[in-house]
């Protein structure tokens, strides 16, 4: 008789611990599909400023301190853009010293917790680069999606479409580079974004579902006098840029892709914030389940060969062996499937969405080359 109370506590134990499996998993798949636009991913470090010269900015040691390049340094309500390592500088064990450019907004004291973002860049381009824009509005199947279309006598636009935990100001970063080539820009806010119609859901879907913004983009561009486009998108930007080339009724408009850091696998990206997160490794296999029960996403059957994509137009690929988000072996197989169109330019030192940070003036020539016979 006392076997059938200690058998029901077994199996309540077990459905709490399963209930609870679930739920963790369910909490995890939040890494990726509640990013805040604007907000650092799982796998940025927070920083601590210990204190700021005329020019110069010291930080807590740490590998993302000492990455090359220029960057944005965000805090809570407050923006710098930091250049190179200064390795003369005199500094502790424990600290860098790096180039303060400026300060953007707010105010950097010792103590604040910053991080690296791409964005060296806030605002629109009005106030941010000085250039003249028009605020467009692209009718979406949604509702209207906000953008900044930038004029250029070029009949190839260039559409921009940031990525996780992005903003459209990340475009700002290659506007200008594009702009001196008389090259029209239209930065796209897509589903989600600030001021664009929310997700029915509230979820990232890591493009399976955002890409039907990209196609209207790309035919309010040719709506509005553009002959072609290229479709230039970072993360899971590239994501909707590459489905878009194949899935929408417009492709034959898209001239080239340009992608940089783009989530090829969106279960090896989820696994990858997730564990960010200190999600135990057993449960990253509920995190996907839980990912593809709430947003509907589809396995990915070839994510070990990127087989899911073959481009059917010239492709240049930013990306380099430090994204530990997506990871770079994905974009290199990419490149091997497919030898005569995709271009594979490899950054090293970058994190995710940042392959232009890392030496903006080689990505920019990279990028004038790939887009001159196009536009």
């Amino acid at each position: 008789m006392r076997i059938l109370p200690a058998t029901a506590a077994a199996v309540t134990a077990a459905l709490a611990a399963g209930a609870a499996s679930v739920a963790a998993g369910r909490l995890a798949s939040d890494a990726a599909l509640k990013a805040p636009p604007g907000r650092p991913l799982p796998t940025e470090p927070r920083l601590t400023v210990h204190g700021t010269a005329a020019g110069r900015i010291t930080l807590t040691r740490d590998l993302a301190a000492l990455r090359p390049g220029r960057y944005g340094l965000a805090g809570d309500g407050s923006h710098a853009v930091v250049g190179p390592v200064l390795g003369t500088a005199e500094h502790g064990a424990d600290t860098v010293v790096r180039r303060l450019e400026r300060v953007t907004h707010g105010t950097l004291t010792a103590g604040d917790r910053v991080w690296f973002t791409p964005n060296l860049y806030v605002g629109d381009p009005g106030t941010a680069l000085d250039l003249e824009f028009a605020d467009a509005e692209v009718p979406g199947e949604l509702g209207p999606l906000p953008a900044w279309f930038l004029p250029g006598s070029r009949p190839t636009w260039v559409i921009a479409v940031h990525g996780l935990a992005a903003t459209r100001e990340h475009a700002l970063n290659i506007i200008a580079p594009l702009h001196r080539r008389d090259v029209p820009v239209l930065a796209l806010a897509y589903r989600g974004d600030v001021g664009a119609p929310p997700s029915p859901d509230g979820l990232h879907h890591f493009g399976e579902t955002e890409w039907r913004d990209v196609d209207a983009a790309i035919r309010y561009a040719v709506d509005h006098g553009a002959r072609q486009v290229v479709l230039l998108g970072w993360s899971t930007g590239a994501t909707m840029a590459l489905r878009a080339a194949e899935l929408s009724d417009a492709r034959e408009r898209i001239a080239g892709l340009v992608l940089d850091s783009p989530v090829l696998s969106w279960e090896v990206t989820l696994r990858a914030l997730a564990g960010a997160r200190r999600t135990p490794g057993a449960l990253l296999p509920l995190a996907v389940r839980a990912a593809q029960g709430r947003a509907g996403l589809h396995a990915d059957h070839d994510a070990g060969t990127a087989g899911l994509y073959r481009p059917a137009v010239p492709t240049l690929v930013f990306h380099g062996p430090d994204d530990a988000v997506s990871p770079w072996r994905l974009s290199r197989r990419l490149a091997d499937a497919h030898p005569r169109l995709v271009a594979l330019h490899t950054v090293k030192g970058a994190p995710h969405g940042a392959m232009w940070n890392a030496d903006p003036e080689h990505y920019e020539e990279t990028l004038r080359r790939f887009m001159t016979p196009l536009v």
